[in-house]
């Protein structure tokens, strides 16, 4: 028996050897591959062969092959084997992740995928007889964690990969699955007791060992560990109750805090935190992850967000004058992030009016153990805040947009959005939004601290600007309600902006040789060009908000018509900056129905743009740009008399004339520019409340078109 297990053996390893030879045929190899499947699904000896194979004086990929055929065997054999077999079995592989000598070697050195192959051997083995048949499995875990740090490991491993095949994938019969996952509930506190012991007594030790010269590989070891335990224990806050991740005044999540400020660990402590964070469930059990805005849990938050535009970036080891992301930090970034928006929306869900309540809560741990009904404000939201707030301003655009959502619900929060400091915080966040808003960070230019980070998260500009099309649509929701929460402040910045853009020279940035005669001064990621587009949409998003904001006695009529009138001053030749002073021209313009004498002086500027063009180009093709600026135009004039009409009437006969010049040309105006005209003249004529007046003025307008068509050559061609 034992001569024929060996020679098998030998065969096996030949044929192992062959299949991962890059020199062998591929006839050899399928060969090999052939007799190594079958050997797997008809061979009497494979528990023997298997067993000798994953011995670790193997090469890994042997070894990794003798676990395979143990797992194919446990899989499709176990229910016809002896109760002695199955006992036999059992305790041979339970020797395969042991010190001893068939056992396994150092946790550094111990091939990943031959880890994994052992825990999948345990694991199919737990899936057949936990806890009906193996009462003890927990408890030889644990004793088997106590032999070092590679078992350590491995249980990590085991443990992780039992519940993912019970409660995520859900790979066993209903009724093997409820008694697992009944009994693994029926275990929990001691499974979770036994998980931040290993976790806090690991990452004590690698703390300790890491900065003495001469242990870095002792310390590496204690760091592996602490990974295993933090990816096993993701695996489980994702499902048990969350009295489980809540116990003891929240201890894990409080240690998972304190873990992001270990480099080593944090990417890992952060996905952990995101996943208990994102837990729902009822408000009740949720209440102490108010416990995170302690004075220590924030605090570390707080350094690591604060940290974050320097953490993810390095020299490029190719051209030392640029920088590089870092993926694994940039990750931890990403996923830092979602954690302070997740606990952003546990806040927003648990934080209640205290209008109609009679008292207070003034510790955090009182509302834990149910004293209090409710939840304050924290202490220390301005820490949050300010963590938050560093992301905003961090040069990767995703980040910026990450953090958004969890704004708005902030400023929406009918508590919150009346604290001081969320208060003090919108109006920071008002001056961020003039930086956010510049499109910026394209992955294929290098004139932005931005791009780095976008050449990660985006294939292409077209990626790009999608997502920052998006990304400014939500950034306007906040600042709509920004311009509630403080409506003047909003006023004030978005003036000081427009100010500051009318009295800057225009920069049209590197490309100008390129485009001027196609596009004009400007392309379109000319900074100046850049500038006043992110203006505009600022613009836009405030003054719409001012008049529902704010009473008519307090609306800035003076300081809205000093800008009005700054803009209406402004002249320039390029078709993509006066495409953006047309914008803010109407977006100003709801202040004007208090200041009628500007009407006319709005009506000129825009007259002027209806016929705008550029010297080289006075006559037909004009720039896309060119029509852009004309079309854009007539569509204002049309929203005026549309919105406007009682304002506009008084102007009605300049509006007239000027239209009957510019129709007199057939050169200036295009047909769709010439239905514009009249489409607003018609929206005015509405005004007139007078059927005979407006009825003899449509018959003027629409004479020369009646004429046309009742001419004798249109009859013929009809």
């Amino acid at each position: 028996m034992a001569e024929q297990v060996a020679t098998m053996c030998d065969q096996l390893i030949k044929a192992v050897m062959m299949i991962m030879d890059a020199e062998t045929s591929q006839i050899y190899r399928l060969e090999a591959l052939k007799f190594c499947e079958e050997f797997k699904e008809t061979s009497t000896l494979c528990v023997p062969c298997g067993l000798h194979l994953a011995d670790k004086s193997q090469p890994a990929v042997v070894r990794h092959f003798g676990l395979q055929i143990l797992e194919q065997v446990i899989k499709f054999r176990w229910n016809n084997m002896q109760q002695q077999e199955k006992v036999q079995l059992k305790e041979c592989a339970m020797q395969l992740l042991t010190v001893g000598v068939t056992g396994t070697h150092s946790i550094l050195e111990e091939e990943s995928h031959v880890k994994d192959a052992l825990s999948r051997i345990v694991v199919e083995m737990i899936k057949r007889e936990w806890p009906q048949h193996w009462p003890d499995m927990l408890k030889e875990m644990e004793s088997l964690s106590s032999q070092g740090e590679a078992q350590t490991e491995l249980v990590m491993l085991i443990l992780l990969r039992l519940a993912e095949d019970v409660i995520t994938f859900q790979t066993l019969p209903s009724q093997r699955r409820r008694d697992i996952q009944q009994t693994l509930t029926q275990n929990m506190d001691n499974i979770f007791s036994f998980l931040l012991a290993i976790l806090h007594i690991n990452v004590e030790d690698y703390r300790k060992l890491k900065e003495e010269p001469g242990l870095e590989l002792k310390a590496k070891a204690h760091c592996r560990v602490a990974v295993a335990t933090l990816n096993t224990l993701a695996g489980y806050v994702d499902w048990v109750t969350l009295v489980h991740i809540t116990s003891r005044n929240c201890q894990l999540l409080e240690m998972l805090c304190l873990l992001l400020s270990e480099p080593e660990l944090q990417l890992e402590a952060s996905e952990c935190l995101l996943i208990a964070l994102s837990r729902k469930g009822k408000l009740e059990e949720r209440k102490p992850f108010i416990l995170l805005f302690n004075d220590v849990a924030i605090q570390y938050i707080l350094s690591a967000a604060q940290s974050a535009d320097g953490l993810a970036i390095c020299p490029n080891s190719s051209k030392p004058q640029e920088v590089e992301v870092v993926e694994r930090r940039y990750v931890f970034l990403k996923r830092l992030c979602q954690v302070l928006c997740a606990l952003g929306f546990q806040l927003c869900s648990l934080v209640v009016s205290f209008s109609h309540c009679g008292h207070t809560c003034t510790s955090a741990f009182a509302l834990f153990n149910g004293s209090c009904p409710e939840v304050e404000v924290p202490a220390n939201l301005s820490k949050y805040t300010e963590a938050l707030l560093a992301f905003t301003t961090h040069s990767s655009q995703f980040l910026k947009s990450s953090t958004v959502s969890t704004w708005a619900s902030l400023f929406r929060h009918e508590t919150l959005s009346k604290v001081p400091v969320v208060v003090e915080m919108a109006l920071k966040y008002l001056k961020v939004s003039t930086t956010n808003l510049v499109r910026t960070g394209f992955p294929s230019r290098q004139d932005s601290p931005s791009c780095v980070y976008s050449r990660m998260d985006f294939d292409s500009d077209e990626d790009f600007n999608s997502f920052f099309s998006t990304y400014r649509s939500q950034h306007g929701d906040v600042l709509r309600m920004l311009s509630r929460i403080v409506p003047v402040e909003a006023f004030h910045t978005a003036a000081e902006w427009l100010r500051f853009q009318v009295a800057s020279p225009i920069d049209p940035g590197e490309t100008t040789c390129k485009v001027k005669t196609a596009e004009g001064l400007c392309s379109l990621m000319s900074p100046s060009v850049l500038q006043w587009d992110a203006l505009t949409v600022f613009m836009e998003c405030v003054m719409q908000q001012i008049f529902k904001s704010l009473d008519e006695e307090n609306l800035p009529i003076d300081q809205s018509m000093e800008l009005l009138q700054g803009v209406l001053n402004y002249e320039t030749r390029d078709p993509l900056i006066l495409s953006c002073v047309l914008s803010n021209i109407s977006a100003l313009f709801p202040f004007v129905t208090h200041r009628p004498q500007f009407v006319p002086q709005v009506l000129y500027k825009l007259f002027k743009a209806v016929t705008f063009h550029i010297d080289l180009e006075n006559k037909a093709p004009r720039s896309r740009a060119v029509k852009n600026v004309r079309r854009h135009a007539c569509s204002a004039i049309i929203k005026l008399c549309r919105d406007y009409p009682q304002f506009i009437l008084p102007c009605f006969d300049m509006f007239y004339n000027h239209v009957k010049e510019l129709f007199a040309n057939e050169a200036l105006l295009t047909f769709l520019e010439k239905c514009s005209q009249m489409e607003a003249l018609v929206l005015i004529s509405n005004q007139f409340k007078d059927f005979e007046k407006q009825k003899a003025f449509l018959d003027e307008l629409t004479a020369p078109i009646i004429t046309q068509w009742t001419s004798e050559e249109m009859t013929r061609l009809l």
